[in-house]
C-alpha cells in the first residue's frame, strides 16, 4: 500500500489544500493530512476544529478516487510523523518560486534525517495559485469576501469565527 503524508496547518483548509489533496490522492492508496499543531502560528481555528474541517472536506473526495483519506494531528517532526504514519512520500504543495526556496530546504534537511521517504512537489493550480490561509484570514477580517478561497462550510465558519456571520 502507497502512503503519502501532505502536512500543513490548514488554518483554514482553501480550494488550493482541496486540489493538491484531490491530486495526490489518485497517486496513493492511503492519503494521511497531517494536521500541525505549530502553536507559534497563533491558528484561528483549534486543532480539533481543523481536523473536523479536513475530515468533512476530505469524505467526498475519498469516495470520488477510492483513496483513503484521514486527518493525522502532529506536533513532531515531519519526517517522524511520516514515519508514524506508515508514508513513503511526503507531499507538498508549491504556489511561486518562494515556496520552492523553502521547500527545497525543507527536503535536504528530511532527506539528511531518512532517505528512504521521497518528496512530491505538486503545483497549485491556476486559479488557486494566490491562494494562502493567512490571506483568506486577513480578507475575511477586513469584511473581504472569501468565497472564492474556501468552500461554502469553511466560509461559514470562517465567518462565525470572526463574528461576521
Amino acid at each position: 500500500m502507497r502512503t503519502a503524508l501532505y502536512p500543513g496547518t490548514f488554518d483554514p483548509i482553501t480550494l488550493g489544500h482541496i486540489d493538491i489533496i484531490r491530486r495526490a490522492a489518485v497517486l496513493v492508496d492511503r492519503l494521511v493530512i497531517g494536521v500541525a499543531i505549530n502553536r507559534d502560528k497563533g491558528p484561528l481555528f483549534s486543532l480539533e476544529e481543523r481536523v473536523a474541517m479536513i475530515e468533512a472536506e476530505c469524505a467526498a473526495l475519498s469516495k470520488e478516487t477510492g483513496t483513503e483519506i484521514v486527518a493525522h494531528p502532529f506536533e513532531n517532526l515531519l519526517i517522524d510523523c511520516a514515519k508514524d504514519v506508515g508514508a513513503q512520500i511526503i507531499v507538498r504543495g508549491l504556489r511561486a518560486v518562494t515556496d520552492f526556496e523553502y521547500e527545497y530546504q525543507m527536503v535536504g534537511m528530511n532527506r539528511a534525517l531518512d532517505d528512504s521517504i521521497e518528496t512530491v512537489f505538486l503545483m497549485a493550480d491556476l486559479k488557486h495559485q494566490a491562494i494562502a490561509s493567512k490571506l483568506v484570514k486577513e480578507i475575511a477580517r477586513l469584511d473581504g469576501d472569501v468565497s472564492k478561497f474556501v468552500t461554502p462550510p469553511v466560509n461559514t465558519a470562517l465567518m462565525e469565527r470572526l463574528g461576521k456571520g
